[in-house]
């Protein structure tokens, strides 16, 4: 099991935004058309902070659904690794939910100087390893 490096990170990082911005521009206009034509409000009035509700939802649940059911996300396939615990098994939905939590937060990237690896895979007890 070896872990990947900064450059397998970076490749995912960049494969994996640009598929989120790619549902949550799609998110957005679905939510924009039903408050334009239907008048509904239920969320939030200022765009800004629509916007910003919609990348988060689509990070939360790409995360989630990718990570729990097939242990690696479309830019993890790519770069030929995968998510696994501290034990090299399949993480449990729990490490998978705490880990996508962690990653919602701005802090995150902050602590990789400190720990040698992203606060998200520090707190979780999780890894990215080579397939």
């Amino acid at each position: 099991m070896k872990a990947v490096g900064i450059g397998s990170r970076t490749i995912n990082f960049i494969i994996d935004t640009l598929i989120i911005s790619f549902f949550t521009f799609f998110v957005y206009r679905a939510w924009e058309f039903r408050v334009y034509y239907y008048h509904e409000y239920f969320l939030v009035t200022n765009n800004f902070y629509a916007l910003w509700l919609c990348f988060a939802i689509t990070v939360f649940l790409y995360y989630i659904f990718f990570e729990s059911i097939f242990k690696r996300t479309p830019g993890k396939w790519l770069s030929f690794s995968k998510v696994v615990n501290k034990k090299g098994a399949r993480p449990a939905f729990l490490q998978i939910l705490l880990r996508t939590l962690v990653r919602l937060t701005i802090i995150d990237c902050f602590f990789i100087p400190f720990l040698d690896k992203p606060l998200h895979d520090y707190l979780s007890r999780t890894e990215v390893v080579e397939v």
